[in-house]
């Protein structure tokens, strides 16, 4: 039985347990970005996280289903649209316990970013690009209360590389993330921003 819950109306943290997945909705079961979401969630939700995604398919799925074969904790923020065929919207197969329904895109990820407390980001298009800028932007002006990012595939460093290059980034704003390529350093890097949100 699905849930409604409240999402509250804050962007800082002081503990890491409900863990929010971006990625790309478009990609099918048996691709290896699916497969890393599934396991890394199935991890997180042994270890007593919650899962938070979009409610859609791909990544959102995979992270979905991880979380129910460790028996975990679901919660999606979902949006039901209408005249937007680029969107992909709620998806039957990704079954959550608890669900936020927003009116439009923009509330849907705005209650993404104000409902989990860590993202992990892993391979997508338009709408993962959108939902990690907003998120690194807010951690950069909550900095010190912020949320963490986690950026999942080795790609990453050739897209921060290209960002450095070209836009005025400082430290403060490349120390709210880390990028990882397998799930034993994510895990390691999981357990560093703990202690470190801890410490605050």
């Amino acid at each position: 039985m699905v849930t409604s819950i409240k999402i509250p109306a804050k962007f800082k943290t002081n503990k890491l347990k409900k863990v929010a997945f971006f990625g790309s909705a478009d990609i099918p079961q048996d691709h290896p970005v699916y497969q890393q979401a599934f396991k890394i969630a199935q991890i997180l939700a042994k270890q007593g996280k919650i899962i938070v995604n979009g409610g859609g398919p791909g990544v959102m799925e995979a992270a979905t289903r991880g979380a129910e074969a460790a028996d975990g904790r679901t919660v999606a923020i979902t949006f039901y649209p209408k005249d937007m065929p680029e969107f992909e919207g709620r998806d039957e197969n990704n079954q959550v316990d608890a669900e936020v329904q927003t009116d439009n895109y923009i509330e849907r990820m705005f209650g993404l970013l104000s409902y989990a407390d860590i993202f992990i980001c892993f391979q997508g298009g338009t709408g993962t690009l959108s939902e990690w800028t907003t998120a690194w932007l807010l951690a950069h002006l909550y900095h010190g209360h912020h949320k963490p990012l986690i950026l999942f595939g080795e790609f990453w460093f050739e897209v921060i590389e290209t960002i450095k290059k070209h836009f005025f980034i400082d430290e403060k704003e490349l120390s709210v993330f880390k990028i990882v390529v397998n799930q034993e350093e994510l895990l390691q890097v999981f357990a560093e921003f703990e202690q470190e949100v801890a410490a605050r």
